[in-house]
């Protein structure tokens, strides 16, 4: 098959991580982007392409640049380049889908995406006393601004103050647990096998954050330096955000990496991009085990490839929280026992807020580089496994890239409940964890199921119910709803 010129191609890619022992050596979230796209430039083997991007699209972050791609463009002298800024809530996959599908369709010639994170090395200045130096950037806007249709997150759920990741993913990690009828033992020996490899990855990865060697008991287990945040999550198994992590990624139009000569043995193509956007906070989903639009775009995406699933060789699985990576490895169809990542996840690899897809991807073109033919797959999720994202990278496509969506079909598959904040009567559990939260919810939180078919939440401050709910299942047990939010197991 002859490409079009218009196929665009993955030509360099570029990542940035640093643990300096004085946080005033590593560099402010701008300059770590500017240094990722130099690495990419110098992987694609041309500094000419700085000054021809045409575009740079960079995911939201903690930093507070009102535009960053302006100051970039500036730095790399491509002044006419336009900006796109992507706010948290919008998947990491709808970035690539847009800007590749813009190179597809003669808009674009050579596309910038990157993101970057120093919440370490601001963590750690302030605890000394100091302030990091940012520069300093309000009076510009970016060309365009991406943001999410509605909230990730229910008014009851807002209200009972259930609002960090960790409780409601321990809360989807548990109901996953019961819908399989797996022992409370059985899931943490799944848990420790699966953080385990995770681990092993990363320590053989010198760009991950963390590469301190952890056996899987280790990693489950609570003890003085890995605490209980939400049971069964300890700190060893939920994302590390406080990093200094960059990366980026050069896309190229065909014919303008063959018209800069760059060599096309290094290049990665990507193949599809199928997003989900339809959202549904947790206590709203009838089956909060599920997120089925990761099923839906992972069939489409491998349909519009030509592939099966079998034909992929590598994965790097949206890693925040190991309920993510159990509930895509049933949605998808693979076996368990399959390698999920390619970066050690976001506990260990690390996980920069809004832009860890940027250091997968880096990490998988830099994988299928050294097994060529070969095809990867990477996901992203946003919020609460909200929305749902599948990206499919590899070798010279015979079809055209599609950027796609499953919205609608999600949406007929995803099941509802109404969420009531003070629902009375007899129920039954449907999910819960224990939080020892300090900035949110503790206590016992209860998901409970009522015989007329809505929902309602609780959290129960008994230490003796707590003790009880990490030693047995409270999943399908029947309880009474009292007035006033007293929880009555029956």
């Amino acid at each position: 098959m002859t490409l079009d010129p218009r196929t665009p191609v993955l030509v360099g890619v570029g990542a940035l991580t640093e643990r300096p022992d004085d946080p005033a050596q590593a560099c402010e979230p701008l300059e770590g982007m500017a240094r990722a796209v130099e690495a990419a430039a110098r992987d694609a083997g041309s500094k000419a392409l700085l000054e021809k991007i045409d575009s740079i699209w960079t995911p939201r972050g903690f930093w507070a640049y009102s535009d960053p791609g302006r100051l970039l463009a500036a730095r790399f002298g491509a002044d006419r380049a336009r900006t796109v800024v992507a706010e948290v809530g919008i998947l990491q996959t709808t970035i690539l889908g847009r800007a590749a599908a813009a190179i597809a369709a003669g808009r674009s010639e050579v596309a910038v995406i990157v993101g970057g994170e120093a919440r370490d090395r601001e963590t750690r200045l302030r605890r000394q006393g100091l302030e990091a130096q940012r520069t300093e950037q309000s009076d510009s806007e970016p060309d365009e601004i991406l943001r999410p249709h509605a909230e990730i997150m229910g008014r009851v759920e807002i209200e009972l103050g259930l609002v960090t990741p960790t409780i409601q993913y321990a809360m989807i990690d548990n109901a996953l647990r019961f819908h399989e009828d797996q022992s409370l033992a059985d899931h943490r020996a799944e848990l420790a096998a699966l953080w385990g490899d995770f681990n092993r990855v990363a320590v053989a990865n010198p760009r991950a954050w963390n590469r301190e060697p952890r056996t899987g008991e280790e990693i489950v287990t609570p003890s003085d330096d890995n605490r209980l945040l939400a049971f069964p999550y300890t700190k060893s198994l939920v994302s590390q955000w406080n990093v200094n992590q960059s990366g980026a990624l050069v896309l190229c139009s065909l014919e303008r990496a063959r018209a800069l000569g760059l060599d096309p043995k290094r290049f990665v193509y990507p193949l599809c991009v199928v997003d989900s956007e339809h959202m549904v906070t947790l206590s709203e989903r009838a089956e909060m085990h599920r997120a089925p639009g990761f099923g839906l775009a992972g069939r489409r995406a491998l349909e519009h490839a030509g592939l099966a699933l079998d034909d992929v060789a590598h994965l790097e699985l949206y890693s925040c929280f190991p309920a993510a990576v159990r509930v895509q490895q049933r949605e998808l169809g693979l076996d368990r026992d399959r390698r999920a990542t390619q970066t050690g996840g976001m506990t260990f690899g690390g996980g920069p807020l809004n832009n860890f897809v940027i250091q997968s991807w880096v990490a998988m073109v830099e994988r299928l580089r050294t097994d060529p033919g070969s095809h990867g797959l990477v996901t992203a999720v946003s919020g609460l496994l909200t929305k749902q994202g599948v990206s499919l990278l590899g070798p010279e496509p015979s079809r055209p890239f599609v950027h796609d969506f499953v919205t609608d079909e999600a949406r007929e598959a995803w099941r509802t409940v109404a969420c009531e904040r003070e629902a009375t009567g007899r129920a039954r559990v449907s999910a819960y964890t224990v939080s020892t939260a300090r900035d949110a919810a503790s206590g016992v939180i209860l998901a409970c199921d009522l015989d007329g078919g809505s929902r309602t939440l609780r959290v129960v401050a008994d230490e003796d119910l707590a003790a009880t709910a990490m030693r047995e299942e409270l999943c399908g047990r029947e309880v009474e709803l009292e007035t006033g939010g007293g929880v009555r197991f029956l």
